[in-house]
């Protein structure tokens, strides 16, 4: 399914489907043997789940010999990183000189797919795009909970595209319809530094880092962490405030995990004595990841963490301890179920002007007390409750407004759809 849909939307208009220069294929071997050799080291399963690599990098390497296009390059490196269906392996390629801004998010809701934000005075506005809409197709490829992610690798990462082709269902319509959305590119210098390629959907269209706190006198604190990717020191900050209310809303939607440390230290927060969160499946010994109680400071209120199907990593590590350990209830849709530990390996190629790229390499497996692991099942909420279509349409949060009446503090949909606004980065 992958392979079609890379090839498939290669063959849309792009601004990148140039001819090779005199050092392009060289690159990409290079490339190449780059990840063929951080797979055979590093990756946590040394049977590469019983691939035979050799063979598919040989095959790779003929393929390279015959690519027309710098894209098709690309697609044949990223491909065998991408045939191990795994969420924390995959390649990531040279940053491109060019700033791609499509001006709309899409995200699963439950089974199906929706816009959920469009950015105004964007073409994605003009041509009639709105949250709520169904995503029928995207290119002509349904997307799903299998190949979402994969789906933002290729817009976000691998090949980004000047246009895209939807298929959406309004509410209340009866038939789908086709709108065509241009994407706003900003050309810049060449890039020396790859390492915000991958993430730039988040980034840039999630306010990640930019953590939103909302008190409700000294009952309620519903505080929307949007990363773990953040210093022992903001958990402290935040938690010390924290301590002041009785009850906490902790909301990880569209939270992508971060570090495992970070994922530690807020966990300690919530228990009385030290938790092991996961054991660390590898080709190596590891430690486990331990929450040490954080004594004396630890928070005594009501807990309740909401998710989505963006919810990911960490989030899901975190999420799935706390009910595990009867800590707290767990709200909203079903997390994405990408939770493996992986390491980036940098490199570098070209002549006359260098390439930077990396490699993520999945290094362990997390398995979690109850024996199992979250990956591609993800957390199950204890109470699962989606945002209808029409929520979607009004901008409404019925998830957020049920998650404050458990905690005692009336919060109507709409008022609770409006505490977060949609904050678009210029």
């Amino acid at each position: 399914m992958l392979l079609l849909l890379i090839v498939g939307a290669g063959t849309q208009p792009s601004t990148h489907a140039q001819g090779l220069g005199p050092f392009d294929r060289d690159s990409a071997q290079s490339m190449l043997r780059a990840a063929k050799d951080d797979l055979k080291k590093n990756y946590f399963d040394a049977t590469l789940h019983g691939l035979d690599v050799d063979t598919r990098f040989k095959e790779a390497e003929e393929r390279i010999k015959q690519a027309t296009t710098r894209d098709q390059l690309l697609i044949i490196v990223a491909q065998t990183m991408l045939d191990l269906n795994d969420s924390h392996t995959f390649f990531l390629p040279p940053a491109r000189a060019a700033r791609f801004e499509y001006g709309w998010e899409m995200q699963m809701v439950g089974d199906k797919a929706y816009v959920t934000a469009v950015k105004p005075k964007t073409d994605a506005e003009t041509k009639g795009l709105k949250p709520g809409d169904l995503i029928v197709s995207v290119d002509g490829y349904a997307p799903s909970r299998d190949n979402m992610w994969k789906m933002y690798y290729r817009y976000y990462a691998l090949m980004p595209a000047n246009r895209i082709r939807l298929m959406v269902k309004s509410p209340g319509d009866s038939e789908p319809k086709e709108i065509e959305v241009v994407a706003k590119i900003t050309r810049g210098a060449n890039v020396v530094d790859w390492g915000d390629v991958f993430v730039r959907y988040l980034r840039e269209h999630r306010d990640v880092g930019k953590d939103r706190m909302v008190e409700f006198g000294n009952e309620l604190l519903i505080w929307q962490m949007t990363t773990f990717a953040a210093d022992e020191n903001h958990i402290d900050a935040v938690m010390g405030k924290a301590s002041k209310f009785k009850s906490l809303i902790i909301d990880l939607r569209g939270n992508g995990g971060g570090y495992t440390d970070t994922l530690a230290r807020l966990a300690g927060y919530f228990f009385d004595h030290d938790v092991k969160i996961a054991d660390m499946k590898g080709r190596k010994e590891m430690k486990p990841i331990l929450a040490k109680t954080r004594g004396s400071s630890i928070y005594k209120g009501q807990l309740l963490v909401l998710i989505d199907s963006e919810s990911a990593s960490a989030s899901e590590l975190f999420a799935r301890t706390i009910q595990l350990e009867n800590r707290g209830k767990i709200i909203g849709d079903r997390s994405q179920g990408a939770v493996m530990a992986s390491r980036q390996y940098d490199h570098e190629t070209g002549v006359g002007q260098v390439l930077y790229f990396a490699n993520s390499v999945t290094v362990a497996d997390l398995i979690m007390t109850d024996g199992k692991s979250l990956e591609k099942g993800g957390v199950i909420p204890d109470e699962t409750l989606l945002p209808t279509a029409e929520d979607l349409s009004a901008q409404r949060d019925p998830v957020l407004a049920r998650a404050a009446e458990l905690m005692n503090v009336k919060l109507d949909p709409a008022k609770a759809g409006s505490l977060f606004p949609r904050d678009w980065r210029p």
